[in-house]
């Protein structure tokens, strides 16, 4: 299936149906009085995070999602039908933009969530609502009202708690087949990922985490050049990178300390909160070096490292399950904590809440 991450489309709910005058006719009543019924609602349009989609490639062909007006009352007090609702299911991680002012309008970021995209008009009212004392014959209605219509630019960002990051043939769709049930191409040429790929590492019968792969960035990512760049914004919502290099290039002429340095530029440029996200070093294709140490204290030297570094070989496996239970145990950590500081608040605003006061409470 192809991958895609971005779509516009327009919405257009549903007009609410007019209400209508008319009067109650009928043998031997001869004032019958008003009885004109309202419209009915027109349809609504929904938006539902789903899970089980993965791509917003549907509405890269289906643009435009019009509901159906409500239908007009008619007499003997009946109500017009209302229009049925439209439910757009999109996958976990969309965000949903205005495309005419770009602010942010849903971030659908859990499972079944729902938001209403655009509200269907109501109904109009009947003659049946304008009767009073002194207006008898009531011949007052009202249109019914127009749904709401937007331009709506759809992004998606794929949640995962870790991100690999690095240049092309760095190893990281290698290290994600390793570690994971994920199958993306491997090929020993440049861009061979050309979307992102999302693997579930499983460290325990109840612990696991989410990795994503995203095609390698190269120097000038930030501004348009190479693949990297169109999904960067896929690692904004990771706790953790881990950036990958290649300590024995296939290149002689390839520096991996430069394009280390390179990577960590381009991410400054693109996002600085991207930028200051928590970072591992993982060294790749340590099966291919003689003195792994020696190298791991150069580089770390060299990139003035001073954060958690690790040697693996993506390929041979080497490495792969000490980072993986060592990433399991960061983010099981980063969970208790933000639960401990969740209870910490709650208790300190209840406790700093004032104490009713006793008289008031005799009273």
């Amino acid at each position: 299936m192809k991958f895609v991450d971005e779509a516009t489309i327009e919405v257009i709910a549903g007009k609410g149906g007019n209400g209508v005058a008319s009067f109650r006719r009928e043998k031997f009543i001869p004032m019958g009085g008003p009885d004109g019924g309202d419209g009915g609602r027109g349809g609504s349009i929904h938006a539902v995070a789903d899970r089980n989609i993965n791509t917003l490639i549907d509405y890269r062909y289906a643009r435009l999602h019009r509901a159906r007006n409500g239908e007009q009352g008619s007499g003997a007090d009946r109500y017009g039908a209302g229009g049925p609702d439209i439910t757009l299911k999109m996958p976990v991680g969309t965000m949903i933009f205005d495309a005419d002012t770009n602010e942010l309008l849903f971030d659908l970021s859990t499972h079944g969530q729902q938001v209403v995209l655009a509200a269907g008009g109501g109904g109009g009212l009947g003659n049946l609502h304008f009767k009073s004392s002194t207006n008898r014959a009531p011949r007052q209605f009202t249109q019914g009202r127009p749904g709401e219509q937007r331009k709506l630019r759809l992004e998606l960002k794929v949640l995962a708690d870790v991100g690999l990051l690095g240049m092309p043939n760095a190893g990281k769709s290698t290290l994600i087949r390793k570690l994971s049930n994920a199958r993306p191409k491997v090929a020993d040429y440049p861009f061979t990922t050309l979307h992102p790929n999302l693997g579930v590492v499983r460290t325990d019968t109840e612990r696991s985490f989410v990795i994503a792969d995203i095609p390698g960035l190269i120097e000038g990512a930030s501004e348009g050049a190479g693949l990297g760049h169109q999904f960067l914004r896929h690692l904004t919502r990771t706790r953790v990178l881990l950036h990958l290099v290649d300590v024995a290039p296939l290149d002689p002429n390839t520096d991996p300390i430069h394009e280390a340095k390179a990577i960590v530029e381009e991410l400054r440029r693109y996002d600085t909160d991207l930028y200051e996200k928590p970072r591992w070093l993982v060294l790749n294709k340590i099966d291919m070096v003689d003195d792994p140490q020696a190298l791991k204290e150069a580089f770390c030297l060299e990139l003035g490292w001073d954060g958690p570094v690790f040697c693996i070989s993506a390929l041979s496996g080497e490495g792969t399950k000490e980072l993986a239970y060592a990433v399991q145990n960061w983010l099981t950590e980063q969970v208790q904590a933000e639960h401990a500081f969740d209870e910490d608040t709650r208790f300190t605003r209840t406790a700093s809440a004032e104490p009713p006061n006793a008289d008031d409470a005799q009273s």
